[in-house]
């Protein structure tokens, strides 16, 4: 193994140096005491968290149900393969499947 420090992996990646971050550093390394002291973002800003909460409401008129089901890796993998969406195309594959029954 060298004697030369190794760059964070992180960081060399992006293309930058630590010299290059230390230049633009200008928020210090937290302390113990720093952390100790430290409060949830909840606790702190209670009514800014509650407004950034985002929750997917209830149905107005369920139509689907959720159900579990085992199908094979290929199947999924193809529907997949064609990116999002890919859940409501194979329940578009299905109702075509059961319209031709």
């Amino acid at each position: 193994m060298s004697d030369k420090a190794k760059p964070d992996a992180g960081d060399a990646r992006r293309g930058y140096s630590k010299a290059d971050l230390d230049e633009v550093a200008d928020s210090p390394e937290l302390t113990a005491e720093d952390l100790a002291k430290a409060r949830p973002f909840a606790e702190v800003f209670p009514d800014l968290a509650l407004s950034a909460r985002r929750v997917r409401g209830k149905q107005k008129s369920p139509t689907k149900l959720l159900v579990s089901l085992r199908l094979d890796r290929s199947i999924v993998e193809a529907f997949r393969a064609d990116g999002p969406g890919w859940q409501g195309r194979m329940n578009a594959a299905l109702k075509e499947a059961v319209r031709r029954r």
